[in-house]
């Protein structure tokens, strides 16, 4: 088979555009011809589909794919660009048996509020209506009747940290051959829930139940998929929320029936996903206690989680460890990361073993804190490469610009490591980069919600949750959803919904 594969993904934090602004074609990552087929290796959806369809014989034509760090709604002039360059990759790439696009559910640009319903139907416009169009999706997409009416297949990871993305690639390219052969006649229903959902991971939970009954419904013979998407709370479109999405095999009300009754399953547990907001003090103080009794202890800053379009830099955590004084409490303690390349700069200019006065952090907005200001001895500087070891994203090289690890309080103190890229902490790779081994440390505080488990559950003796104001706070409510097609529980507590089995 020939394969086009390409596609935009961007996951859209509408309220962060008074952070970042408007996310432009320069923020994103663009792989073209040969730079695709460098994923062949790595645990990513399109890496699964090189494995996949290098298993089977067939030939991928890589077309444009971008991908951005999440952030603020996309430049329509950008998007335009991309898209154009997309469509006209795959119009070059013709005949086909199929395209897949590997896109995220959740992308917003200036005046069109489904970026993924939008650039499948371009495609397909390019395409007609006989040429397999499937995808991959996040499982945070906020997910819409439009985009399963133009796409044959959306294949959303079951996961949350996303450590299942290669198998979703594999699965696309797999499922390929049933489509063009005609054996498969996909139909899809997408059971929308006037619900929106903290970030809740899937090890453990009721998030890892619900996507355990996803999985048995798949044992029918007609179900070719079953995915409980999150949905991303932090965008303000009219089609927010929650949702299940069920292909069958030609079988428009087993679609239906199977997904209304898992989503009236996740509609009776919903209080279930309420998560408790621990201040950073509390959680700090809970992270002492335990790691007194043996560690390593993990705090994770859910809050400022650049994996959900925040700006990397919120110093309220890092405040409260230093003004707690927590390096004297602990032996060994590290806060990683802090996105700040001015301070990562200063550093590098001055050398290992100098002492020099910061402002670090806070230097995006005030919800996420003013800059701590004080001396900071240099430790350890690298240039931050390095690759991923963790299930989710393992064999990815990553480039994060000029590091350091800093000492606040002089040699000896508080380890900081400050990072010149804004991302989110997936792995123990940036730790190690800088000269830490954390199997061996006490605490170890990171920014992320929860994509950091698939590196860290499996050494943690206790994962405590820290959520202070910022743009992915556990706390949706915060958020105001002016232009969602209804009421959202829990923003609205009164929300009903009315689906059930027998739909």
């Amino acid at each position: 088979m020939r394969i086009a594969v390409g596609g935009i993904e961007h996951e859209t934090n509408t309220f962060a555009v008074d952070t970042f602004g408007l996310t432009t074609a320069a923020d994103f990552i663009q792989r073209r011809g040969d730079g695709l087929a460098r994923l062949r290796g790595v645990r990513s959806y399109i890496g699964g589909m090189y494995a996949a369809a290098d298993a089977a014989g067939h030939e991928i034509v890589p077309c444009l794919f971008a991908l951005a760090q999440p952030s603020g709604t996309i430049e329509a002039a950008s998007y335009e660009a991309m898209a154009d360059e997309l469509v006209a990759d795959v119009k070059a790439a013709l005949p086909v048996d199929a395209v897949v696009l590997d896109m995220h559910g959740a992308g917003v640009v200036e005046g069109l509020a489904d970026l993924e319903a939008d650039l499948a139907s371009r495609v397909r416009a390019v395409i007609g209506p006989n040429v397999g169009l499937v995808c991959t999706l996040d499982l945070h997409g906020n997910i819409t009747q439009a985009m399963a009416d133009v796409l044959d297949l959306m294949l959303g990871v079951h996961e949350y940290p996303h450590v299942d993305m290669y198998e979703r690639g594999v699965e696309v390219i797999e499922a390929l051959p049933h489509l063009v052969d005609g054996e498969w006649q996909p139909v899809t229903h997408v059971e929308r829930l006037p619900l929106l959902l903290p970030t809740s991971t899937t090890f453990g939970g009721p998030a890892g139940d619900i996507r355990d009954a996803c999985l048995a419904a798949e044992s029918h013979p007609d179900v070719i998929d079953c995915t409980f998407f999150h949905g991303f709370p932090y965008t303000d479109v009219p089609h927010v929320g929650a949702s299940v999405v069920v292909t069958t095999n030609a079988d428009p009300d087993l679609a239906r029936r199977v997904a209304a009754a898992v989503a009236t399953t996740v509609w009776d547990r919903r209080d279930d996903f309420r998560a408790e907001s621990l201040t950073p003090e509390i959680a700090l103080r809970r992270a002492v206690s335990v790691a007194a009794r043996g560690g390593p202890v993990v705090v994770n800053e859910t809050s400022d989680n650049p994996g959900g379009g925040t700006p990397g830099d919120a110093t309220h955590l890092l405040r409260a460890m230093i003004e707690m004084g927590i390096a004297d409490e602990v032996e060994r303690v590290v806060f990683g990361c802090i996105y700040d390349p001015a301070v990562a700069t200063q550093a590098h200019d001055a050398g290992v073993g100098a002492t020099i006065e910061v402002r670090l952090g806070g230097k995006h907005d005030d919800l996420h804190g003013a800059p701590i200001e004080g001396s900071a001895y240099v430790k350890t500087l690298t240039d931050g490469e390095f690759v991923f070891s963790s299930p989710m994203l393992a064999g990815a090289r990553s480039r994060w610009g000029p590091t350091v690890r800093l000492q606040m309080g002089g040699a000896g103190g508080l380890d900081v490591i400050v990072t010149s890229w804004r991302s989110q902490v997936f792995d123990r790779e940036i730790f190690e980069l800088c000269g830490i081994d954390v199997d061996r440390w006490d605490l170890i505080v990171l920014k992320s919600s929860q994509h950091f488990r698939a590196g860290f559950a499996d050494i943690a003796s206790e994962i405590i949750t820290a959520d202070s104001p910022g743009l992915t706070t556990l706390d949706i409510t915060v958020f105001d959803h002016t232009s969602a097609d209804g009421p959202r529980w829990p923003v609205d507590p009164g929300t009903h919904w009315t689906g059930s089995p027998s739909q």
